[in-house]
């Protein structure tokens, strides 16, 4: 057990300014222009997509299982539209991710770090 509390994952998900003299606050205050903003808000809401995406399947997914064997099927179909709207946002955020990165991959900017 001690050996799991001695890792520091810090520095593998908020990257080495972790722990630093500002933690993780370093990415916003060590913006070198406009190409680092835009790559910071493109990180942050692939993240907060799926998040978001990760709750819908859960809200989906407990959606159909309370309505299974009911006599509402209004209900199912609720769960059903939430279930098709999730997987409608992730090829979305799927498809968007991977243009940013052909975008990157034909300009030779790097966007996402």
């Amino acid at each position: 057990m001690n050996k799991l509390a001695a890792i520091d994952i810090g520095k593998t998900f908020l990257g080495p300014s972790y722990g630093g003299s500002g933690g993780s606050i370093d990415a916003f205050q060590n913006l070198g222009g406009i190409s680092q903003l835009v790559s910071l808000f493109l990180n942050i809401s692939f993240v907060l997509a799926g998040l978001i995406l990760l709750f819908f399947f859960i809200l989906g997914g407990i959606g159909m299982i309370g309505s299974a064997g009911g006599s509402d099927p209004q209900k199912s179909e609720q769960a059903k539209k939430t279930l098709t709207s999730a997987v409608m946002g992730f090829i979305i955020v799927f498809a968007s991710y991977w243009i940013v990165k052909l975008v990157e991959m034909m300009t030779g900017i790097k966007i996402l770090e």
